[in-house]
């Protein structure tokens, strides 16, 4: 995973921070929008569990502070429901200015309504996932209820919220009550699905009811079983983040992985984008290979001398276990560890000369099991005798043909 720190503006030129996750091993095949709940922020665990386990199917996320939330500009006091939403469409630009347009849009608890009502406004958003909603946006009234006379006599109250002091304005009640999730949901036109659970105390589960009831198809529903309003268990929003990957995956456009086919039992294909990240098909299996950061590539897969220590370290410790169970030798646990470079020659008489350095693979040995000095000597010698280590030292040839 990738993560950097981003900041874009909103419609009322205030900054908002975000933090952009990346998959580890590509580029983003899809991008989507995470909005948190009702006075959290970025950085909450379920926030962060959910997102990983999207790009870790391949989506990049981008999750942010709503304004006068976490490390965005503003005074929350002064924020409403629609400026939440505001929030999510100035995200979606951003990502369409810098990298590519959302197609996914995720929201948890307030922040899934505020996701749906999202939604209908940016375009490009293909599927929406909804967390904990509630099914109307007043819901949030009864979390307000210690000031909600206050609020109505004064226009504004402190309410403690886990543990946090928030100032509540009345401009926020009364945008609520203009807001009819139902009504929205109706004509969204987007693929749905409702994630809830049935011992949710703090939106209950009718919420998500009422959510699909208005929808229309293609929507889903999955029962959170267990879970609590914040998924504060880590399982469960490890499991939510891939259940929404999984379930995305039929409505967002992903491009398949080449299927290499060739007579060869390895075979690269590197195509005209920027860097050097190589698709490889190596006997009944798919990778990548590509080159570091700093010589232009991704670093989305091993170097190809990466790939040739590690041809290296497997069939050593493979020759090496095979000749120690043929002996019935304790040999409980080996790892191989080999780096590659180019050094000089002992002794070189023209070290400046680039032809006097030489290949050098350095590996290390490190065994596991009831061995005497004379079986761990031994399986140091087995070690050069495995077959990628002779091919190595050998005199081998390389025939090049052109494929028409």
């Amino acid at each position: 995973m990738s993560l950097s720190k981003v900041t874009f503006t909103n419609t009322e030129g205030q900054t908002l921070s975000g933090r952009l996750e990346l998959p580890a091993d590509q580029h983003p095949h899809n991008f989507a929008l995470f909005a948190h709940c009702f006075t959290c922020n970025k950085n909450l665990g379920a926030v962060r569990n959910i997102s990983r386990g999207l790009t870790s199917q391949g989506f990049g996320v981008l999750r942010f502070d709503f304004t006068g939330l976490g490390e965005s500009e503003g005074d929350f006091a002064d924020t409403n429901f629609s400026g939440n939403v505001e929030d999510l469409v100035a995200a979606a630009d951003f990502l369409t200015k810098e990298y590519s347009a959302p197609t996914l849009l995720v929201g948890h608890s307030l922040g899934g309504a505020a996701a749906i009502f999202a939604a209908t406004q940016i375009d490009a958003i293909k599927a929406v996932a909804t967390v904990g909603a509630p099914s109307n946006p007043i819901h949030v009234k009864h979390l307000l209820k210690s000031g909600i006379q206050e609020i109505e006599a004064h226009g504004r109250a402190t309410i403690n919220l886990s543990g946090r002091d928030f100032t509540i304005k009345k401009q926020f009640l009364d945008d609520l009550e203009t807001k009819s999730l139902p009504d929205v949901t109706k004509n969204l036109g987007k693929a749905l699905l409702v994630m809830h659970s049935p011992q949710d105390t703090t939106v209950g589960i009718q919420n998500a009811e009422e959510i699909y009831l208005a929808a229309k198809h293609p929507k889903s529903f999955v029962t959170l079983d267990g879970a609590d309003h914040l998924l504060m268990q880590k399982e469960d929003s490890n499991y939510v983040g891939k259940v929404i990957a999984g379930w995305s995956s039929r409505y967002v456009d992903i491009p398949e992985s080449p299927k290499l086919k060739s007579n060869h039992h390895v075979v690269a294909s590197l195509g005209d984008d920027p860097g050097f990240t190589t698709q490889m098909k190596v006997g009944n299996h798919y990778m990548v290979a590509d080159e570091p950061d700093h010589v232009g590539g991704n670093d989305f897969g091993p170097t190809p001398y990466e790939l040739v220590s590690a041809g290296l370290s497997a069939c050593t410790a493979m020759t090496i276990k095979m000749y120690a169970a043929r002996k019935e030798w304790d040999l409980q646990h080996i790892e191989v560890h080999t780096s590659y470079d180019k050094k000089h020659m002992e002794d070189c008489e023209h070290c400046e000369d680039p032809t006097a350095k030489i290949d050098t693979f350095v590996r290390e040995i490190k065994v596991q099991g009831n061995l005497d000095e004379k079986q761990i000597a031994r399986i140091l010698q087995i070690a050069d005798k495995c077959p990628v280590h002779k091919t190595l030292h050998s005199d081998t040839q390389i025939i090049t043909k052109l494929i028409t």
